[in-house]
């Protein structure tokens, strides 16, 4: 994934550790010492005392002769969604819908440009799907994305957005006044759509679900490859996924 960018803080050894941490959660095979040496910049001394720390707090684990994210980092990650309830809501809720449609329910945040991936609710059935938890989409490109931009102003999103919006496949949107017609059609119906936006043969329907106790805006989806979806099938999902999104905005209601 790529490496958002932070700001500097005003504790070098955070930033430190941090980029460490940004660089093992990047790559998919452990990542040497040299390399986290080039890529941060710190002397060996310094580099090899950050990961004597991080490997005693399990935030990073050796693996041969790299590091690798640690379960000490997942079990803290972990904690983002238990706070306000939201996992065991979105579990309820989602269930719910595998059971009546057979098809995936996700999750996901917006942060910044981003939507960010919390939980998913698996069908009985494969399906090819990009939503690791934890992986991140542009939030121009995936009906989750939409249905959490639908809910901001146009001037507040054309300054999340760069001026040309990048394509992740040919049926990307990369214009920014088509991608605001759409969000007022979204804002009318309730309903967001991804047609091969991401991932060819492979058709989205998202809704937004509301604020968390804690503020965050949150959005549900189902992904269906386009071989599963008839007109009256779709009628059915589409109507299916806003119900959802409606059922865990009324429970974190009664959080709040």
């Amino acid at each position: 994934m790529d490496e958002m960018t932070v700001p500097k803080s005003a504790a070098p050894a955070v930033d430190r550790a941090d980029a460490i941490l940004r660089l093992l959660a990047s790559r998919n095979e452990p990542v040497r010492p040299t390399e986290l040496a080039q890529h941060t910049g710190l002397a060996k001394s310094t580099l090899y005392l950050l990961l004597d720390s991080l490997e005693q707090r399990r935030w990073i684990e050796k693996q041969g002769s790299g590091y690798v994210v640690g379960i000490g980092l997942y079990v803290l990650g972990c904690s983002y969604i238990h706070h306000d309830g939201l996992q065991n809501t979105f579990r309820a809720v989602a269930t719910a819908f595998v059971e009546q449609h057979n098809e995936v329910v996700q999750l996901a945040v917006l942060q910044g440009g981003e939507v960010v991936y919390l939980a998913r609710e698996d069908a009985h059935r494969p399906v090819r799907l990009v939503s690791d938890l934890g992986s991140r989409l542009p939030v121009h490109t995936c009906a989750l994305g939409k249905s959490l931009l639908a809910q901001l102003p146009d001037e507040e999103i054309l300054r999340l957005l760069p001026a040309r919006l990048p394509a992740v496949t040919e049926r990307t949107i990369t214009r920014r006044e088509i991608l605001l017609r759409e969000l007022a059609e979204v804002r009318q119906t309730g309903l967001a759509r991804d047609l091969e936006e991401v991932a060819a043969g492979l058709i989205c329907f998202a809704a937004y679900a509301g604020k968390t106790p804690l503020g965050r805006r949150i959005a549900v989806s189902t992904s269906i490859p386009t071989d599963r979806l008839d007109k009256k099938r779709e009628k059915s999902i589409a109507q299916g996924i806003v119900q959802v999104a409606q059922q865990i905005r009324a429970r974190m209601r009664m959080r709040a």
